[in-house]
């Protein structure tokens, strides 16, 4: 991402419906694998702004890597976690160190080499550690905002499992997901180019009632997505165990 998106991604995160709702997702797939623990030692690999740090850090104590100055200092402003400068594969900070969960959340698609990110994060996993994974899916939904966000690909759920098995890790659920609103994104996403030239629109909050509409359809993935394997979307969720 460039620091721009970041800054805007900033302005945004707090109440914009896809970031809120997401939040709301991924606290149910964690309560569904995790009980809150101080002795759990949790990483959050990617974490931009600090969006997620607070939802993370109620599971255990949480580090936090970020390669963005601007956002990293921002995440760390908020004083939830040791957020420090790094990026993945090869430049992960807190050496010789282990710890019990990784999440690297709509992140993978950023790093060239994904298998290598995917070793350096089985790496820093205790054996039994849980993997927390979403990233974008589809290479046929390829738009204007994964360009302006530095992608380097979209994912199937398929290629997903089988990139995570072959890094030495168990899958324990995968999913797409914003599956209720898939319809409607795939309309978005295929006219906005064409409606506009902003490649950051999506992060612009809608008017209220559309954003409390939009929060409202696509949290109510929380009930679905940590039990169900949902057959399209336009993420893939993953959970995966380090063997």
């Amino acid at each position: 991402m460039t620091p721009e998106t970041y800054a805007l991604a900033a302005q945004a995160e707090e109440e914009h419906w896809w970031f809120s709702a997401r939040r709301s997702i991924l606290r149910a797939v964690l309560d569904r694998y995790l009980a809150p623990a101080s002795d759990r030692a949790l990483l959050e690999l990617g974490c931009g702004n600090g969006g997620n740090l607070a939802l993370l850090a109620r599971y255990g104590k949480l580090c936090a890597v970020e390669m963005d100055d601007g956002a990293r200092r921002r995440a760390a402003a908020r004083g939830i976690a040791a957020v420090e400068p790094g990026a993945l594969p090869d430049a992960i900070p807190f050496a010789g160190q282990q710890f019990d969960v990784v999440a690297a959340l709509d992140v993978l698609e950023h790093v060239a080499d994904d298998r290598a990110a995917l070793a350096a994060m089985r790496a820093k996993l205790k054996r039994g550690g849980y993997l927390l994974l979403t990233v974008p899916a589809f290479r046929w939904l390829w738009s204007r905002h994964d360009e302006a966000s530095r992608h380097q690909r979209r994912y199937s759920k398929g290629e997903l499992v089988r990139l995570v098995e072959s890094a030495g890790f168990e899958v324990t659920h995968s999913t797409y997901f914003n599956t209720l609103l898939f319809p409607l994104a795939v309309a978005y996403i295929k006219l906005s180019g064409r409606v506009t030239a902003d490649a950051d629109h999506g992060l612009r909050i809608p008017p209220r009632p559309l954003n409390a509409l939009l929060r409202g359809i696509f949290s109510a993935e929380r009930h679905l997505v940590p039990k169900l394997a949902l057959p399209f979307g336009v993420s893939i969720l993953l959970c995966g165990i380090a063997k």
